[in-house]
């Protein structure tokens, strides 16, 4: 792919409102950035669906257009005209398509306010969303492990949802099973185990593929802090400043190591 109207008009989604994804495909060789940027554009396009509507019925139809567009791509059937499916559908295998029907449908979480059920929930739900585009992502690229892949995944969206607390509980939400500081630590203890084993099976992605890992690359400088101290979360005190943010990125990109 190149830089078509349709991929700057993905690549200018993504610096809009994703900025930390943004840096990471910009850090990233300049060929894969047309595989990367429609695929997180699809991400701020699904992440946004639920919120941008007060009813609940209009929220379901707009993430069932996304389902029923990535099936179009699954199936081979002709594609609807749009500046992020169209270049998604040329990024995408049929599998890959497939697979992230699940990654959009778990969104549906966010359009009503019922806590989760349980660990189980709460894990599928950060599996298939952030797991899922972690998958997709390095799978585009390159060979990569789906269960290194997952690990990765899981500790990413942990790492951002961690960040994202103080937000979700102003919009009325229920965003953890436990809120306490040491649940809050044992969340993101398990986030940060998952992330060691990830990279103690780091062969299992190629070098082709890695590019699509830097957009984790702030998950182990954030989940240490929560771990170490948990208030931090409520406070929203896990963002790097932007110098530290933005010497991490070219540290990892630099090293290979996320």
């Amino acid at each position: 792919m190149e830089f078509d109207d349709d991929v700057k008009a993905c690549a200018s989604l993504v610096h809009r409102a994703d900025p930390d994804r943004f840096m990471a495909v910009m850090a990233a060789p300049v060929a894969v950035r047309p595989l990367l940027f429609p695929l997180y554009a699809l991400n701020v396009e699904v992440a946004r669906a639920p919120w941008v509507t007060q009813e609940p019925m209009i929220a379901e139809m707009r993430l069932q257009w996304w389902r029923d567009a990535l099936q179009e791509i699954a199936e081979g059937q002709a594609v609807r005209r749009h500046e992020v499916v169209t270049p998604l559908s040329q990024v995408l295998s049929p599998h890959l398509a497939a697979m992230l029907d699940e990654y959009v449908a778990v969104r549906r979480w966010d359009i009503y306010r019922d806590p989760f059920e349980d660990e189980a929930h709460f894990d599928s739900y950060i599996n298939h969303s952030a797991g899922s585009l972690m998958v997709a992502a390095a799978q585009v690229l390159g060979t990569a492990d789906e269960d290194v892949l997952h690990d990765v995944g899981y500790a990413v969206g942990v790492a951002n949802w961690l960040r994202a607390i103080p937000e979700l509980e102003a919009r009325g939400r229920i965003p953890l099973l436990d809120g306490t500081p040491e649940g809050v630590r044992a969340l993101a203890g398990q986030a940060l185990d998952r992330l060691k084993r990830a990279r103690s099976n780091a062969s299992g992605i190629s070098a082709k593929a890695r590019p699509a890992l830097y957009a984790g690359w702030q998950a182990d400088w954030i989940l240490r802090r929560a771990v170490a101290r948990p208030e931090r979360v409520a406070a929203g005190d896990l963002a790097q400043g932007e110098i530290r943010r933005r010497f991490s990125l070219m540290r990892t990109v630099a090293s290979a190591r996320w």
